[in-house]
């Protein structure tokens, strides 16, 4: 089972004189809802985090669909043996995830982990599902918290380019 979170940081708040109503992509990507996430394996009881207070939270989310749908353009999907790599930057840093999927298993870790711990593995329908569910749980938070966000014509196309499966 997988479980993707977040946290907002009290230590980097958004300015006060945002309007979400009208926020740009690259506001809504890089320079507001910062925090942290992490992705775990339930069962194994593993988890890959940061733990920086500055990751933007809804730009992560963003680009995890992005990264899942990244690795599943080959056309054998579940079948190919071919590996498919993808990363998943951090603004700001250097630090990066990095997903490799070969069969219908995402391998996921990150180059900030400890060299002898393996990597996460998810089934990739599963991932995928849970990525766009993710997202829709964040933009509904977010909206809730932020007057205007829900009528934001750049969420709007977000939540219609990455529909829930």
């Amino acid at each position: 089972m997988i479980d993707l979170g977040y946290s907002l940081s009290r230590r980097f708040p958004d300015p006060p004189q945002t309007d979400y109503r009208t926020a740009d992509v690259r506001a809504l990507r890089h320079d507001l809802f910062c925090g942290d996430v992490y992705i775990a394996d339930v069962k194994s009881d593993r988890e890959l985090s940061t733990a920086w207070g500055w990751v933007p939270v809804l730009d992560f989310a963003w680009a995890l669909c992005d990264v899942m749908e990244q690795i599943d353009r080959d056309p054998r999907g579940n079948r190919s043996a071919n590996r498919q790599f993808a990363e998943l930057d951090f603004t700001e840093s250097t630090d990066c995830m990095l997903f490799e999927r070969r069969f219908g298993w995402v391998e996921v870790s990150a180059d900030w982990m400890p060299a002898d711990e393996p990597a996460l593995t998810f089934d990739h329908r599963a991932l995928r599902r849970e990525a766009r569910d993710f997202l829709h749980d964040l933009i509904a938070d977010l909206c809730d918290m932020h007057e205007g966000l829900a009528d934001n014509p750049a969420v709007w196309d977000l939540q219609a380019r990455f529909p829930r499966v």
